[in-house]
């Protein structure tokens, strides 16, 4: 409004309705992809649903990075987690965020038949290729973040007074997700992969 903008497009809350030429009713469901969804509509765009091609192959990339360390499961169990994967005939591949450019992600992305992954980037691009996803999430709400893909699984962490915090934590360690050790990770993956 301060820079002159004459159509001002939002959903109100927290006293905003004053701001807003063109307020947006907020979705019915809370997650984030539906909102992003109702302000493509109301500026005249269309968000179609990504529709997975079928993967039959046992190749699973685990990524094991995210762009908020809080949202990092620790390394040293997804190469656990990969080694009994392995064990059962899966062939896992583990990258993190050293993997740079997004040409090189996705590609690398599409040439895999499941994605592992934190709550981060990866696990929504995968879910846009068409690969199912299983995601780890630690202080973020899987409601308002998973994955949109029909396929999509994940584990919760620990309950915590203070989900979602976002991006911090009020603690040493995001304990939500430090608290989920391999064997829970390992059930909840396996039941996902037979399903």
């Amino acid at each position: 409004m301060l820079a002159g903008a004459r159509r001002r497009y939002g959903f109100p809350r927290a006293g905003s309705s004053p701001f807003l030429s063109d307020p947006i009713p907020p979705p019915a469901l809370p997650h984030r992809a539906d909102h992003w969804s109702s302000l493509a509509s109301a500026l005249g765009f269309r968000i179609d649903s990504a529709s997975p091609a079928r993967r039959t192959g046992r190749r699973i990339l685990i990524h094991a990075g995210a762009g908020q360390p809080v949202r990092v499961w620790p390394r040293e169990r997804f190469i656990k987690l990969a080694a009994e994967l392995e064990g059962l005939g899966w062939h896992t591949e583990i990258v993190d965020d050293s993997l740079v450019g997004i040409e090189r992600l996705m590609d690398k992305l599409d040439s895999f038949d499941r994605f592992i992954g934190n709550d981060s980037g990866p696990g929504h691009i995968a879910a846009l290729l068409g690969v199912p996803t299983f995601t780890i999430f630690g202080p973020q709400l899987p409601e308002l973040f998973a994955p949109r893909h029909p396929d999509a699984r994940w584990v919760e962490g620990a309950p915590c007074r203070y989900k979602p915090c976002r991006d911090y934590c009020r603690f040493s360690e995001p304990l939500c997700l430090t608290a989920l050790d391999v064997e829970t990770v390992r059930r909840e993956v396996v039941n996902w992969l037979n399903a």
